[in-house]
């Protein structure tokens, strides 16, 4: 029996040429149990310098029970240095001072976060790619296939397979034309079984999108 490439259930999936466990690398639903943080199989973060809680190092404003949510896709590739900044980091600015008086006194927490009003959740795709030291901004909603540059700082809405730089992070180029796109959102590949992925992957590789939908029309009649 062919050896599998891909095995969700690692913690770490990945071993360096000299055969030693590349530690720094984890399937980040596999270290991560966090209420407010759902993530999606073979999604990946890197780090030069692994940490013991991954959740603490992403996503450093969320605490269980917050009133909202990050959800990341499966195939996400995640760089060094990474973060994610929710809603929960935000401080009431309808006031006078934006100093959070409340959150050192426990039983007026609850009127606090009133105050913030409806906090939103945080959304990234599938097989989106982020770069080394980005910053996700609070109720950033990243498309499917995105890449994000190094450094950049991205809000608001991302379109699928656009390539976002800078700061304010803006969209520079999108990855394929809207034809293509249109296909390959329609094909959904990182939701097909893992048999068909790992036939998928010299396709996935060289852009073949004929030959992505040939796969797909293969499984629909078997």
């Amino acid at each position: 029996m062919k050896e599998t490439v891909l095995d969700a259930a690692l913690p770490h999936p990945m071993h360096l040429p000299n055969g030693q466990l590349n530690t720094g690398l984890v399937h980040l639903n596999r270290v991560i149990a966090h209420p407010n943080i759902e993530i999606g199989d073979f999604t990946y973060a890197s780090s030069f310098d692994p940490p013991q809680d991954w959740a603490a190092r992403l996503v450093p404003y969320l605490y269980p029970g917050a009133p909202e949510r990050l959800v990341i896709g499966r195939f996400c590739q995640i760089a060094h240095g990474v973060r994610i900044i929710t809603d929960s980091a935000n401080h009431p600015m309808r006031g006078i001072s934006t100093y959070p008086f409340a959150i050192f006194d426990p039983s007026r927490l609850r009127a606090y976060v009133d105050q913030l009003g409806g906090l939103r959740d945080t959304v990234i795709g599938h097989d989106v790619w982020i770069g080394d030291g980005a910053v996700i901004l609070p109720g950033a909603r990243i498309g499917s296939g995105a890449i994000i540059g190094a450094g950049a700082v991205v809000g608001g809405e991302v379109p699928d397979y656009a390539v976002v730089a800078g700061n304010p992070g803006r969209v520079i180029r999108r990855r394929f034309d809207s034809a293509r796109i249109a296909r390959l959102m329609a094909l959904g590949w990182w939701d097909w079984p893992l048999d068909r992925i790992e036939a998928a992957i010299p396709a996935l590789a060289a852009a073949d999108l004929d030959a992505l939908e040939a796969l797909a029309a293969r499984a629909r009649h078997d």
